[in-house]
């Protein structure tokens, strides 16, 4: 039996192992320096915000199907890489729209952004404007147009429009936003009333939130939230006066469950700029729309956030890509989470994405340094990624690198 010699360790052998980390005074620096991918700044969210606030950002419509089911689709994704590639030098940049973006995609319109931190969409605008890639403001946002044009005057702005039942309001939107210089028009057409989202339901969600016992018994958990809210501007919306009702009320009064084929020719002739149709989920729509003069069509079920069981939209992508034939491009928003997942729907034929929840996520935790550490977390991702698969540039990519199991 051989019996180990031990001895005890010199100081200067000590000194180099125990090298603690500095430590961070600013808070929200420290919290986010410890988040790695967009599942730790999801967690940092959900402890920092309301339930109700969180859950309506995290949540979809009733069981939540079609949520699962996107993300499972990316977890089923199997990447085969290609080796003794020289990948020293990556190019992430692409071509969205006739103008180049740095990374392959966009900052998602969200509805009612400064309810889930105080810095809302100008945050959000000022990072895209940094990284370079496109950012949209929702029609549901809660700055105006103007504000957010203020706040990033060199970001490349894309506005979301809902048609509602008052075309002139949404007329008045459109031409406003042209005049602050947005270069693209994302119409959502998934809303004819609104998804039974029932977290929001059974949190009695309304906007701006109500300071009831239930959540005066959560504001005491999350008391900087509060303290927030109730110090900086009012919560209101940026596109009409107010609103003291729950989100479902909202939609169902403004939208207008008639809108239709001939809605999008009107707005073809409005809008002069890029025009892209949002919630395709039938490859003849995709193929109509495009005819109708769209730009682009968007592959989305608007986050699982509508129709449970619908389609998922990663497993569409291939029968929407051949109904478009070209024409027009094809995006792909829902259940990305992860720089990767980008990566594999680009190589499956998607044009760019969007990516909404996960920068949500990140404004949750830190406001617009949070924002940031979700683009970093992505842009990361993406880079490691091409370099893993062994392709230089995100025009390498095919459907040989990346197929669903």
């Amino acid at each position: 039996m051989v019996t180990t010699k031990r001895r005890l360790p010199r100081p200067a052998e000590l000194a180099e192992i125990l090298r603690p980390k500095p430590f961070v005074l600013n808070p929200t620096e420290r919290r986010l320096a410890n988040a790695h991918t967009i599942a730790d700044l999801r967690t940092i969210a959900r402890k920092r915000s309301p339930r109700a606030v969180f859950d309506y950002t995290d949540g979809a419509a009733e069981l939540e199907d079609s949520l699962l089911r996107a993300r499972q689709a990316f977890r089923r994704v199997e990447f085969q890489p290609r080796v003794l590639r020289d990948v020293s030098e990556v190019d992430t940049s692409k071509e969205i729209l006739g103008k180049r973006s740095a990374m392959p995609f966009a900052f998602a319109p969200t509805g009612f952004t400064r309810m889930m931190n105080h810095e809302g969409e100008p945050a959000v605008a000022r990072v895209a404007e940094r990284a370079g890639i496109p950012y949209a403001l929702s029609t549901m946002g809660t700055t105006s147009i103007e504000a957010v044009a203020e706040a990033a005057p060199n970001a490349r702005k894309w506005f979301q429009l809902y048609v509602w039942r008052d075309r002139e309001a949404g007329k008045d939107l459109v031409q406003r936003a042209g005049e602050c210089g947005y270069d693209t028009l994302l119409l959502t057409v998934d809303v004819p009333v609104g998804g039974a989202r029932m977290r929001d339901v059974r949190n009695g969600l309304t906007i701006p939130p109500a300071l009831t016992l239930k959540t005066f018994a959560d504001g005491a958990m999350h008391p900087a939230w509060w303290f927030n809210l109730l110090t900086t501007e009012p919560l209101t919306f940026a596109s009409l006066t107010s609103w003291n009702g729950t989100v479902a009320e909202l939609l169902n009064t403004l939208f207008d469950p008639a809108l239709n084929f001939d809605d999008l020719s009107w707005l073809r002739e409005l809008w002069p700029g890029k025009l892209v149709v949002k919630g395709i989920q039938n490859p003849a729509d995709a193929r109509e729309v495009i005819k109708l003069g769209a730009d682009a069509v968007i592959v989305s079920n608007h986050g699982g956030r509508q129709l449970d069981r619908a389609p998922t939209p990663l497993e569409l992508l291939p029968q929407v890509l051949q109904a478009v034939e070209g024409d027009g491009e094809v995006w792909l928003d829902g259940g990305i989470l992860s720089g990767a997942d980008i990566i594999a729907a680009i190589a499956n034929g998607a044009d760019a994405c969007l990516v909404g929840r996960a920068y949500l996520y990140g404004l949750m935790a830190g406001g617009e340094r949070g924002v940031q550490r979700a683009y970093e977390i992505l842009q990361t991702e993406i880079v490691r990624t091409m370099r893993l698969l062994g392709v230089r540039s995100l025009g390498e990519l095919t459907s040989s690198h990346a197929h669903i199991r």
